[in-house]
């Protein structure tokens, strides 16, 4: 895709996915996401041909400006949108697919410091709502949605939802998944000790409820004292 074309996917992304988006002067001068996605892929051309110093420059420059930092190593695709972009951050070795949708105070970064591929794989049409946290080399299917302030550690598969800490998977192909099973089918160690203490308050219960009428019958039946035997006496 041509540089002009790029830059008319980019505006066009926010119109679809923005509905306060008035018109192209106010888009092009005051949308910060699309500030920024530009001027990474600047930084990008720059970094490609191994200008890393300048590459980072541009980069730093941007996120003193727009408050969201894009690492020039990072891989972008057609018509990404930032929205409220403040505080993302998008590391180096990340690759972002087509028509994805980020929120302000994302991260999607690694989880440690080892070399290569250290960065998500985000697929296309992806949402990733705010606060969310993508750590980690793996991937995040197709059509997934991400949600808000989620903490994602583990391969997300196609049209997902996945919400929590550490993030599960509740809704896959649009069915609902059962919340005791997380993304890789293991159990959820938090959902499971929640489930346990339900079970046993619910035993406990039925087991006063069990020994109720007995100790009220016994509560209601008179006591008998044996009469006082004078002959014996």
């Amino acid at each position: 895709m041509g540089f002009w074309r790029t830059i008319r996917s980019d505006i066009d992304a926010v119109f679809e996915n923005d509905p306060a988006a008035r018109g192209w002067f106010e888009v092009i001068f005051t949308y910060s996401g699309l500030h920024a996605i530009w001027a990474h892929r600047v930084a990008h051309f720059f970094y490609r041909r191994r200008l890393f110093s300048m590459a980072r420059i541009i980069s730093q420059v941007s996120r003193f400006f727009t408050g969201i930092e894009i690492h020039p190593g990072a891989r972008i695709g057609r018509k990404l949108f930032i929205d409220h972009g403040m505080g993302v951050v998008i590391g180096e070795t990340c690759e972002i697919g087509d028509e994805v949708i980020i929120y302000q105070g994302v991260t999607l970064g690694g989880t440690g410091k080892e070399k290569g591929k250290r960065h998500p794989t985000i697929g296309n049409r992806v949402v990733i709502a705010s606060g969310a946290k993508v750590l980690g080399s793996f991937s995040v299917g197709d059509h997934s949605n991400i949600g808000a302030n989620s903490v994602v550690l583990r391969e997300v598969p196609p049209n997902s939802t996945v919400v929590g800490i550490p993030g599960r998977i509740v809704k896959r192909n649009g069915k609902r998944i059962e919340d005791r099973l997380d993304h890789t089918n293991l159990p959820d160690p938090l959902i499971e000790t929640f489930r346990f203490m339900q079970k046993e308050i619910n035993e406990l219960k039925a087991e006063i409820d069990r020994l109720k009428p007995k100790a009220d019958s016994v509560e209601s039946e008179p006591v008998s004292v044996p009469a006082y035997d004078k002959k014996r006496s």
